[in-house]
């Protein structure tokens, strides 16, 4: 009697495809407590194997742009709180614009992302009825893998970024507002007192 042999043929193994989570809203999950990062809502603005970059949308600095900005800035952009978009360089220069129409906008539709402070004078300097602009100095930033682990310990949680949220116009609810469209569980997390031991 003949014996057939089943060969098992090896087959390559495939990189588990990069969820990218540009364009998403991080929130803290209630587990950041004492860190830079309690109850922040972070706009991812770019993310790929070798890292991510986000911006913090409800941290102000208690600045204002023209205060913070050494170059002489146009009115517009004087007055416009400046917000701390995370713990990495605070003395780095990023701002979000969004217009009716930016067909190369880089982070959502019609939302750009730069750091030039030339280009972000320049835009104050010239007039669009449409446009929304956020300053930011610092940002959060995240090294190849270092994002997907946090996302498997469920430090954040996820939610779709919209202008309107982004340029919300009260950035301090921004994180409550977000949890409380999430359903009862979240409005839970998000009712409860800045310090549990006040419970």
């Amino acid at each position: 009697m003949q014996v057939c042999r089943r060969v098992s043929q090896s087959h390559p193994v495939m990189p588990a495809k990069h969820k990218s989570l540009k364009g998403q809203l991080l929130l803290d999950n209630g587990k950041l407590a004492g860190s830079f990062f309690h109850r922040t809502v972070i706009l991812i603005c770019q993310h790929d194997r070798d890292g991510a970059f986000g911006l913090v949308l409800n941290r102000g600095t208690g600045d204002q742009v023209g205060k913070a900005i050494v170059a002489n800035v146009p009115l517009a952009l004087k007055d416009q709180p400046l917000f701390l978009g995370g713990p990495v360089q605070p003395q780095a220069l990023s701002f979000l614009h969004s217009d009716a129409f930016l067909p190369s906008a880089n982070v959502l539709p019609n939302l750009q992302l730069e750091h030039s402070l030339d280009n972000l004078i320049e835009l104050a300097d010239s007039y669009s009825p449409t446009r929304q602009m956020k300053v930011f100095a610092g940002y959060a930033g995240w090294s190849s893998g270092q994002l997907e682990d946090e996302m498997k310990r469920n430090t954040w949680l996820t939610h779709e970024a919209t202008l309107d949220l982004v340029f919300y116009p009260k950035p301090s609810d921004l994180w409550k507002i977000i949890l409380s469209e999430k359903g009862w569980k979240y409005r839970i997390l998000a009712d409860a007192p800045d310090d549990l031991s006040w419970n």
